[in-house]
Order: structure tokens, then C-alpha cells, then sequence
């Protein structure tokens, strides 16, 4: 899978990484590799969080293809 992720360079030095496709998934690292990788287990971690809450939505779960 890919994901878009916009990696900026903060005021103290850190790279910061957010993903604009899901809302308050961000991390930051020290290094460019470091935000990278930290942002790889945030998106993990948000995507599991999300599955957790559509298998305890009510209703019929289906798909769609844009």
C-alpha cells in the first residue's frame, strides 16, 4: 500500500511527518530515516485503531471502488 505522508523540517531540527488521508496520524524523528520509519509504525498502529472501530460499527460494511 501506498500512502502520501508530507514531511517537513520543524524550528528545533525534527522532521515532522503527518498523512493528510488520515486525520491524526503524525510522528517525527530526529532524521529524515527516523521520521520515516516512525511514521511507517503510526500508520500501523492508526490503521488497526480504524479496524478496531468498523468491526464495532452497526449497519452493513461494504465497498467501493472510485
Amino acid at each position: 500500500m501506498k500512502i502520501r505522508v508530507i514531511l517537513e523540517r520543524d524550528e528545533a531540527g525534527y522532521y515532522v511527518a503527518q498523512v493528510p488521508a488520515m486525520p491524526g496520524c503524525l510522528s517525527q524523528g530526529r532524521t529524515k530515516k527516523a521520521a520515516v520509519a516512525n511514521i511507517k509504525e503510526a500508520i500501523s498502529g492508526w490503521l488497526e485503531v480504524m479496524e478496531q472501530k468498523a468491526g464495532e460499527a452497526h449497519g452493513e460494511p461494504i465497498e467501493v471502488s472510485v
